[in-house]
């Protein structure tokens, strides 16, 4: 049996025929850069998430490089965020000016620890860029309420959790821009990349409109040197069918969840997800803690098993940011998860065998280290 780590084939399959007319419809009306899709896109993924305005865009790169920079924020200032992330969070920051300043994570939740992030605010920090890590949302509240006495901004880093919430509240709703990427793997994802940013002010939804065209507005004016980030017609067209499907994807995702949950709850080499009792996840990634995590890997691997490590590296220790001054040690947990975390498949269309033939070559595995 094969099992891969996500299964684009299965998931298209039956959708196909609508993705079909949605794109010949495009290509019967020429507007394939901003159509009007991506404005019912945006209409539509702001009434699913509770925001009133959503901007859409070429990645979910590009949309924290906006966020950070119609924020004001630049050379000089500091933005909050975790170690324990795709590139892109820092690199956004960084790519405006500014700095990242890392704060260790939650052991169980890999997610930013909110009794860190007061200590690491100093006169230059701006904003704090929580991430919603393998689909379960931070805790908001507390971030929020510290950001509040602080004063500072904060933008929601949800590239791996639309529909995830918090106390019955969306992810991507709390903070002042909450981002997201439609990169293909993503539980929404595109035929391509795209991404959206995500904001209750009308001021900055409206900065965010001009940043993305250049800064332009009107045509051939510009206020502000923005990017060319769009997001493109078609891949909006592709969006606005997937999305009609995405709840109940999140349901069997987290059915999935609760199979592994049951079933590797006897092996202690092993460590299943933690999810918050406020939090209710996509589970984007169900990701173990294991012990002898790479041997792991490669006995999966072998029998032919898609599975993947999100992040060997934290990103203080990356060596793009060595001005920074970080080094090992400095942020522990970070840099302990990371030696071993390994996620397996949790898509949708995961069949009952497939399920079972995962679970047993972790078992296989652990049971001939006990020999």
């Amino acid at each position: 049996m094969k099992v891969p780590m996500l299964d684009l084939q299965a998931q298209y399959e039956p959708l196909l025929p609508k993705i079909r007319a949605a794109l010949d419809k495009v290509m019967s009306e020429h507007n394939y850069i901003m159509g009007h899709q991506v404005k019912e896109l945006e209409e539509k993924i702001a009434a699913y998430l509770g925001i009133r305005y959503a901007i859409g865009c070429a990645s979910g790169t590009d949309a924290l490089v906006l966020a950070v920079q119609a924020l004001g924020i630049g050379p000089g200032d500091e933005v909050i965020t975790t170690p324990f992330t795709f590139f892109a969070t820092a690199s956004s920051i960084w790519r405006n000016g500014a700095k990242p300043r890392f704060v260790d994570i939650d052991p169980r939740t890999f997610n930013l620890d909110p009794n860190k992030i007061e200590a690491a605010i100093t006169p230059r920090t701006r904003a704090i860029m929580p991430v919603h890590l393998f689909g379960q949302c931070c805790d908001m509240e507390r971030i929020m309420k510290i950001a509040r006495k602080h004063h500072l901004k904060v933008i929601e880093d949800n590239a791996q959790g639309i529909g995830s919430t918090w106390n019955g509240k969306m992810s991507c709703s709390f903070g002042d821009i909450g981002t997201l990427s439609f990169f293909p793997s993503k539980n929404l994802g595109a035929m391509g990349d795209g991404g959206m940013c995500l904001t209750d002010d009308a001021d900055l939804a409206a900065k965010l409109r001009q940043l993305r065209v250049h800064g332009e507005n009107p045509k051939y004016y510009h206020k502000w040197v923005g990017l060319n980030s769009r997001l493109d017609t078609m891949q909006a067209a592709v969006l606005d069918v997937k999305l009609d499907h995405l709840a109940a994807w999140s349901e069997a995702r987290r059915a999935n969840a609760a199979y592994y949950n049951e079933r590797l709850a006897a092996i202690k080499q092993a460590r299943t997800p933690y999810i918050a009792p406020e939090a209710v996840s996509i589970y984007n990634q169900y990701t173990l803690v294991c012990e002898d995590r790479d041997a792991l890997l490669e006995h999966i691997r072998s029998r032919d098993i898609g599975c993947a490590v999100y992040y060997p590296k934290p990103l203080h220790l990356q060596d793009c940011f060595a001005e920074l001054g970080y080094k090992e040690g400095d942020l522990p947990v970070a840099e302990e998860t990371s030696r071993k975390v390994l996620s397996i498949p949790i898509y949708p269309e995961l069949t009952e065998a497939q399920k079972l033939y995962v679970f047993d070559a972790i078992r296989d595995f652990y049971r001939g280290k006990d020999q």
